[in-house]
C-alpha cells in the first residue's frame, strides 16, 4: 500500500480533498516559460542518483515478487492497467505472427514491461528492449537483464540486433528537450506500430513549457514537462505515414491544466 492510499484509510473525504488541493498548489505543472533552458534553471533535473536508487529499490521488489507494481517509484498493492497500451501491444504480436520485439524507448528499469508481464509472458517469442540513460543501462544490465528484457543506450543498435515491431513511448517525450527531434529520428526506422501513453496534451494552439515539481513522498525533484499542443502532435505523425488506430484517456485523465493521453498508430 503506498502512502496516499494508507492516508486516505484515515482521513474523511473532506479532509483528503483539501490536502489534496493544497498537493496540488505546490506540487505538480507550474509555470509556462520562453525556452527550455529558461525552466531548467528553476530544476533539479531527473539524472539525480537518489532518483535511480528509490527506483531500482522499488522494482526489484516487484521483480522478486515482493511487490505488486510499481510506477514513478511508488508501490502499489494493485496493479493499475493502461488496457490501451497493452491491447496495441498483442495487437502488434498478433499482427507478427505471436512474436513480440518491443522498443521501449525511456522505459525506466522495466515499469511498462513488470506492469504487463502477466500477458507478456503469455507470448512464446518476447524481446522487451529498453533505451535509457547510460547510469540506468549500467545498473539495469547489472540487476535486471534477463532473456526477454534488454538494455540499450542508444535506438540505433537496438534496431539493428533486435528488428523490433513496436516503439512504446510512455510518459518520456514531455521530459525531452526537443522531443520531435527525437520521434523525427525514432520515427525514420519506420517500426510497424507505435504507443504513446501518459502524455500531456492541450488545444492551446502551442507547445507549453511548464516546470514539474514531485511530491517529496514520491522523491524529491523538479524538471521542465511539455504540454503538447495536440494538434501539431497529431498532424507531425500523420506527415510520417502514421495512421491513428485509437487515441485514449491516459491514467491521470483530465487535469486543470492538461489532459493524460495515449495513442496508437499503425505505419501506412
Amino acid at each position: 500500500m503506498n502512502v496516499v492510499s494508507f492516508f486516505k484509510l484515515f482521513l474523511p473525504p473532506i479532509v483528503t480533498l483539501f490536502l489534496r488541493k493544497v498537493v496540488h498548489s505546490k506540487y505538480g505543472w507550474h509555470g509556462d516559460y520562453s525556452s527550455w533552458e529558461e525552466a531548467k534553471k528553476h530544476c533539479s533535473g531527473y539524472d539525480d542518483e537518489a532518483i535511480l536508487e528509490k527506483v531500482k529499490e522499488s522494482l526489484l521488489k516487484v521483480k522478486n515478487g515482493e511487490a505488486v507494481y510499481e510506477r514513478d517509484s511508488v508501490l502499489f498493492d494493485k496493479i493499475e492497467y493502461s488496457w490501451p497500451l497493452l491491447s496495441g501491444i498483442l495487437l502488434a504480436a498478433s499482427i507478427n505472427k505471436g512474436q513480440l520485439s518491443v522498443v521501449d524507448f525511456g522505459g525506466s528499469l522495466g515499469s511498462t514491461y513488470f506492469q504487463n508481464r502477466k500477458f507478456i509472458n503469455l507470448l512464446e517469442n518476447v524481446r522487451w528492449n529498453i533505451i535509457e540513460q547510460p547510469h540506468f543501462v549500467k545498473e539495469e544490465k547489472l540487476h535486471f537483464q534477463d532473456e526477454r528484457l534488454h538494455f540499450y543506450g542508444d535506438i540505433e543498435s537496438c534496431v539493428k540486433k533486435e528488428k523490433p515491431n513496436v516503439l512504446i513511448l510512455s510518459s518520456v517525450l514531455c521530459y525531452l528537450e526537443k522531443p520531435y527531434e527525437i520521434l523525427e529520428n525514432l520515427l525514420s526506422y519506420n517500426l510497424p506500430f507505435v504507443i504513446v501513453d501518459r502524455t500531456p496534451f492541450h488545444t492551446k494552439g502551442y507547445d507549453r513549457i511548464t516546470i514539474q515539481r514531485v511530491p517529496p513522498w514520491i522523491y524529491r525533484a523538479s524538471y521542465p514537462c511539455w504540454i503538447f499542443d495536440k494538434g501539431k502532435f497529431l498532424t507531425f505523425f500523420n506527415e510520417k505515414g502514421y495512421i491513428l488506430i485509437e487515441e485514449f484517456d491516459a491514467l491521470a485523465g483530465k487535469m486543470d491544466i492538461y489532459e493524460d493521453k495515449g495513442f496508437i498508430w499503425l505505419k501506412k
